[in-house]
């Protein structure tokens, strides 16, 4: 089951990855719609969108990890519960933004709840199976 589960969330997060990656800020609109943003400034338009893609060169890696984890458990489990871990920090930054509506809204709770309570359940399960 913990190797379907890492396959999954490679897979997910690979996705993910490409999205942004490939597609920038506007993405690739495989999950939501990609005509959200309007250029006034294309020049700081295209450093920030440059450093998106790179964000999204990172997710991608990142989900590789996961998916190679659910092929070489023992060679990457430490690794996967670190990034786990930092998955769940990184959540907590989204009540940076102080507006509350945003992050209870449909649109970002079920990622922040997985965020700060899925995958930190999922390091707990990886570091149970190595023990």
């Amino acid at each position: 089951m913990l190797k379907f589960v890492l396959w999954l969330v490679g897979a997910v997060v690979m996705m993910m990855g490409l999205n942004v990656g490939l597609g920038g800020i506007s993405t690739l609109g495989w999950l939501s719609s990609a005509d959200f943003v309007q250029i006034s400034n294309e020049t700081a338009y295209g450093v920030q969108d440059n450093h998106f893609r790179f964000l999204g060169g990172v997710w991608f890696g990142v989900g590789l990890l996961f998916f190679v984890g659910g092929f070489k458990l023992d060679f990457v489990c430490s690794t996967l519960i670190y990034l786990c871990l930092l998955i769940g920090l990184a959540g907590l930054f989204r009540l940076s933004a102080l507006d509350m509506e945003i992050v209870l809204s449909a649109a970002i709770m079920p990622s922040f709840l997985l965020e700060i309570i899925g995958f930190p359940a999922l390091a707990y399960w990886l570091w149970r199976v190595t023990k």
